[in-house]
């Protein structure tokens, strides 16, 4: 169990750093509090695990048509979802959420890049434990 819960915390973390950078960057996004941020970053997280998926499927034929960019409307729509369901958390409208989740990914995948030794694609290593990686 241990085994999982360093990597998931570090993707958490990564998270929160990259929605905090981005609330920091757009005047239109707000934390109230240090926990909102927090629980913001997980609920992202499960957001993307559990409901995006299902939102690329629905919506596959439209991604289909726009060659793959009504995916970043799936990643503003996770973001407002995100900000109605976490209290302490706003961002002010569409457009703000569009472009700050394209940084949020972009963020996440420079920050996910340092950790994994430069490969973006490449699992985040166990400490201590050799040839172990979680996924």
């Amino acid at each position: 169990m241990t085994a999982h819960l360093i990597p998931f915390l570090l993707h958490w973390g990564i998270t929160a750093l990259s929605l905090w950078l981005v609330a920091r960057m757009f005047k239109g996004i707000h934390f109230e509090t240090v926990p909102s941020l927090v629980i913001a970053a997980l609920l992202l997280g499960f957001a993307n695990a559990v409901v995006r998926p299902l939102l690329v499927v629905l919506t596959l034929p439209l991604t289909l048509l726009t060659f793959g960019f009504f995916l970043l409307v799936i990643n503003a729509l996770m973001m407002l979802l995100v900000s109605g369901l976490v209290k302490g958390f706003r961002i002010s409208g569409f457009w703000t959420a569009f472009f700050a989740s394209i940084v949020v990914s972009l963020l996440s995948l420079v920050f996910g890049a340092l950790v994994s030794h430069g490969d973006p694609g490449a699992e985040i290593p166990m400490p201590g434990t050799p040839g172990a990686v979680w996924i």
